[in-house]
């Protein structure tokens, strides 16, 4: 396989026509059509239905899409982080946080680690669905905001930032909002949002089923920036880490017996392989007081 394959095919998925890919390739298309069969022999499986107008990617050629638009974003990465180099400019670092870690106090503490490691600029991602901490271990990211994983990995360095508290969260005007603590069963109540991305959710679920209270989820949603505000304008409830609440109108409250925690943490490559800049960035996070 060749790098001109991959911009190949990803120029043929854009437009779904030869003629077109070949233009934006800077090659003739008999050129790209025959790039694209020893692909395709290669991978064992045609990547695309040649239908005229309604040509469109197979199975295999969505999945292929994907995994190569990874890649080419990994060597413009590289190209970056090169030409920074080579420059003397500074130095970018690739950190992920992870969709259910609110940005509550990460503003102050960003502001921090570039003061003290002036040479640095920090490029913020979203972990993408099924990323996790190995994303630093392929070097997407050199560093990943998550919470603490079950599977514990020698080649990873996991720094623990702070933990947190599952509560619930609802509108400050909400009848709910007026208890200091409040009961499973008033749960029933009101209708709840599912959060999709909550690395908790069967946890939670047996927590409230052990106690014989149904919850009633009327909306699900893997958007945390759409859950809170739905739960802002009063129109539901839903059960959020405490530190993640950060809508304007948004209050949390205890739940009784409801002790879930989780812990946050950053984890970068282990040793001397990951750049010092940012095992810097990992040691100011991890002495950072997480008010």
């Amino acid at each position: 396989m060749e790098l001109n394959q991959v911009s190949y095919f990803i120029n043929l998925a854009e437009t779904l026509n030869f003629t077109e890919a070949a233009r934006l390739s800077g090659v003739s298309q008999p050129s790209l059509t025959r790039a694209i069969r020893r692909l395709e022999e290669e991978l064992g499986g045609a990547l695309i239905y040649r239908d005229g107008k309604n040509s469109r990617l197979t199975g295999l050629g969505q999945d292929v899409e994907a995994e190569f638009r990874r890649m080419l974003l990994a060597l413009r990465s590289v190209r970056d982080h090169s030409e920074n180099w080579t420059m003397g400019r500074h130095r970018v670092l690739d950190i992920a946080v992870a969709p259910t870690v609110g940005p509550k106090g990460f503003a102050a503490f960003l502001q921090d680690a570039l003061e003290e490691v002036p040479s640095i600029e920090i490029r913020l991602h979203s972990l993408q669905s099924g990323e996790d901490s190995s994303e630093v271990l392929s070097g997407k990211y050199h560093a990943c905001i998550l919470p603490r994983e079950v599977r514990p990995d020698r080649k990873l360095d996991v720094r623990p930032l702070f933990q947190e508290r599952f509560v619930l969260a609802c509108a400050a005007k909400h009848p709910l909002a007026a208890a200091a603590i409040v009961r499973g069963e008033d749960l029933a109540n009101f209708p709840l949002v599912d959060r999709l991305n909550c690395e908790f959710r069967d946890q939670i679920q047996e927590h409230f089923a052990r106690r014989d209270v149904v919850l009633r989820p009327r909306l699900r949603s893997d958007r945390e920036d759409w859950v809170h505000r739905i739960v802002a304008e009063g129109r539901a409830v839903c059960i959020v880490p405490e530190r993640s609440a950060a809508e304007t109108g948004l209050v949390t409250r205890p739940i009784e017996g409801f002790t879930l925690e989780r812990e946050v943490v950053i984890v970068t490559v282990s040793g001397s392989t990951a750049p010092v800049e940012i095992r810097k960035v990992a040691q100011l996070a991890a002495r950072y007081e997480w008010r």
